[in-house]
């Protein structure tokens, strides 16, 4: 009797468990995400796209697709050279780079872009010089490049660094051997070898760079048709009474989600496809 007792209580406590999973991903993401999209369409489809024609978004759209354009490719290619270093190398300070490659996770992104002003802006550090020379980086889009750049930063180097690690140098120096150049071990052994944490870690940070708001908040100014980029036009379409259209805008963002984790889905089936034959 006590085994079966004992039994019986060890049936119900993973049903338990699955439940409160299930229940805090119901609150936290399932029930919001679904309000998002009642709310978008609750007048129909037709004042849905009405407001995708805005001007206003259709502007912070593509300086949301632009801030994207130009981050990405910048931390894929320091991640790559980072995640080598650290991965290949042993030397003095390796803990403290990895420390400084993970900051945009340790702070709060409003702290990153306040940064960006203190050293940028009229009274920071390189303020004068930059007035001198005429060029603007706060409240201006040089300024929400590298906001963007800095909170999306560390997501190709932690994922390639691992990868590295556990696919050790064997066959890299082995190529070497053979005669190849440190541009053929790289396309040819090291980057095949990397290609689905490189891959995740580019979503990562495609991700991060189109949905990033609090950097950019603070560096933008959120000058409509000029510095504001999509969830800044969320936020201040929803201040403006601009439900709708606040609700619009989320819901793009939310498809672009989807659509990039689609797109790694059918990147994965066609390479192991290759890979069979």
């Amino acid at each position: 009797m006590t085994r079966d007792r004992a039994k019986q209580e060890q049936s119900w406590v993973p049903a338990v468990l699955i439940g409160i999973a299930i229940a805090y991903l119901a609150l936290v993401q399932y029930i919001p995400a679904i309000n998002v999209f009642v709310q978008a369409f609750h007048k129909g489809v037709g004042p849905f796209f009405a407001n995708l024609t805005r001007p206003a978004f259709l502007h912070a759209a593509w300086l949301t697709l632009i801030l994207a354009v130009i981050a990405v490719p910048i931390n894929t290619v320091f991640g790559l050279c980072a995640a080598w270093a650290i991965a290949r190398h042993k030397f003095p300070g390796r803990a403290i780079i990895l420390s400084i490659i993970d900051l945009p996770f340790s702070i709060s992104p409003v702290v990153a872009g306040l940064m960006i002003v203190l050293l940028y802006g009229r009274q920071g550090w390189f303020g004068p010089w930059l007035q001198e020379h005429n060029i603007q980086v706060v409240f201006a889009f040089p300024g929400m490049v590298l906001a963007t750049a800095f909170v999306s930063m560390p997501f190709v180097a932690r994922e390639v660094i691992p990868v590295l690690e556990e696919f050790g140098s064997d066959q890299e120096e082995a190529a070497k051997t053979l005669g190849a150049n440190d541009w053929q071990i790289f396309w040819r052994v090291t980057l095949p070898s990397i290609r689905w944490g490189l891959l995740y870690g580019i979503i990562l940070t495609n991700a991060r760079a189109m949905g990033e708001f609090g950097a950019v908040s603070v560096v933008s100014g959120n000058i409509g048709n000029t510095t504001q980029s999509l969830p800044l036009f969320v936020e201040d379409a929803y201040k403006q009474y601009e439900t709708e259209a606040a609700f619009s805008a989320a819901v793009l963002l939310g498809l672009l989600a989807v659509v990039t984790l689609v797109l790694k889905e059918i990147l994965e089936r066609k390479t192991r496809i290759k890979d069979v034959e």
